[in-house]
C-alpha cells in the first residue's frame, strides 16, 4: 500500500454501524469535528491476526468521547466485534487498525449540542513506523518548539485530535531538520514526551519516565512498565528535567505504532543501545504475537 493515498485505498470500513465500500466512507465538509478538533481516536494493531489489547483501546475511546462531552452510540462489544470482523474482511494479518468518533454537521458552531455522534472503523496494512534500519540503531529526536498543554487548559486525558496538532508541527520541524522525531516538554519545562509516544530512560540499570500527569498513560507504556517488572528491572516515575538527559545512559519510546524503539540522539544528549532497551523490544515483541503470556499487572 506504500504511496497509496488513503482515500484510495480497498476494501471496506465499518461506518456507523455498517461495513461500507472504502470510497464511500465519507463526510461533509461542513462537519463539526473537522472545523473545531471535536472528535476520539484509537490506535491499534494486529499481530499474527489478533488485536494487541482491543479491550483497553475501545474502553478508552469511550473515556475520550466522555471526557469531550459526547457518548459513542455503540457499546465497547459491539465496536470490538465489529473490528474483528473488519480485520477479517480486509483479510489482514498484521495491520494498524484506526476507530475514531466525531460531531457531525447538524450544527456549525463551536457549540454542536444536538450534532449527530459518528464512528468508523478502518484496518490497513502498516509497515515499521519508523526505518526499520535506523530503529535498530536508534532513532534521532530534534527538541520541540511547543510543549504539552497544562491540563487546566486542555482535555490531555483524551486521546482527542486536537490535541495532536501541536504534535504534527513538532514532527514536521524535526523531519525537516533530519531528525525522525521530536522530544516534547511540558508547561512547566520538564520532559514529558515523543509527539506520538512515550518516553523513557536508563541509568545504573534502572528505568525513569515522567509522571504522566499531563499527557497520555499509554497502553504501551503501561505494558513496558509491565515487562520491566517481570524481568526485574526497577521502574520509577517521577519529574524529570532536561538537564538530565545527560546522565542517562539508554533511552526509549513506546506507543501502539512505535512499539518499543530505541533512542540514540536528542538534540545534544546521546545514548546507546544497551542490552536492557534490546531485551524490552524482543519482549514485546514477544508478547504481541502471542509468545509471552500477559498479566494482570498490564491491564
Amino acid at each position: 500500500m506504500a504511496g497509496v493515498p488513503f482515500d484510495q485505498m480497498k476494501g471496506d470500513i465499518w461506518y456507523n454501524g455498517k461495513f461500507v465500500p472504502w470510497a464511500d466512507a465519507q463526510l461533509h465538509v461542513l462537519t463539526h469535528g473537522l472545523h473545531y478538533a471535536s472528535s476520539v481516536f484509537e490506535g491499534e494493531r494486529a499481530y499474527s491476526g489478533k488485536i494487541f489489547k482491543l479491550e483497553e483501546h475501545t474502553q478508552r475511546l469511550h473515556k475520550s468521547a466522555e471526557i469531550l462531552g459526547f457518548e459513542i452510540p455503540f457499546s465497547a462489544d459491539a465496536l470490538n466485534e465489529a473490528t474483528l470482523e473488519l480485520l477479517k474482511r480486509q483479510n489482514l494479518v498484521d495491520a494498524y487498525i484506526r476507530p475514531i468518533a466525531w460531531r457531525g454537521s447538524e450544527m456549525m458552531g463551536v457549540s454542536a449540542q444536538r450534532n449527530t455522534i459518528n464512528v468508523a472503523i478502518a484496518a490497513w496494512a502498516w509497515p515499521s513506523y519508523f526505518d526499520p534500519e535506523e530503529r535498530l540503531k536508534g532513532i534521532r529526536l530534534d527538541m520541540a518548539q511547543y510543549r504539552r498543554p497544562d491540563p487546566r487548559t486542555a482535555p490531555c486525558n483524551s486521546k482527542a485530535a486536537g490535541l495532536y496538532m501541536i504534535c504534527t508541527l513538532s514532527k514536521h520541524a524535526a523531519e525537516k531538520n533530519g531528525y525522525a522525531d521530536a522530544l516534547m516538554l511540558d508547561w512547566r519545562g520538564q520532559v514529558a514526551e515523543a509527539t506520538g509516544a512515550n518516553i523513557f530512560f536508563i541509568k545504573d540499570g534502572v528505568i525513569h519516565t515522567p509522571i504522566p500527569d499531563c499527557f497520555l498513560d499509554g497502553i504501551t507504556r503501561r505494558t513496558a512498565i509491565d515487562l520491566a517488572k517481570r524481568r526485574g528491572f526497577e521502574v520509577i516515575e517521577r519529574v524529570i528535567l532536561p538537564e538530565e538527559m545527560a546522565e542517562f545512559e539508554q533511552c526509549f519510546l513506546t506507543g501502539t505504532a512505535t512499539e518499543v524503539t530505541p533512542v540514540s540522539e536528542i538534540g545534544p544528549y546521546s545514548f546507546s543501545v544497551g542490552e536492557m532497551v534490546r531485551t524490552l523490544m524482543q519482549d514485546y515483541d514477544r508478547l504481541v504475537n502471542g509468545q509471552l503470556a500477559q498479566t494482570a499487572a498490564a491491564e
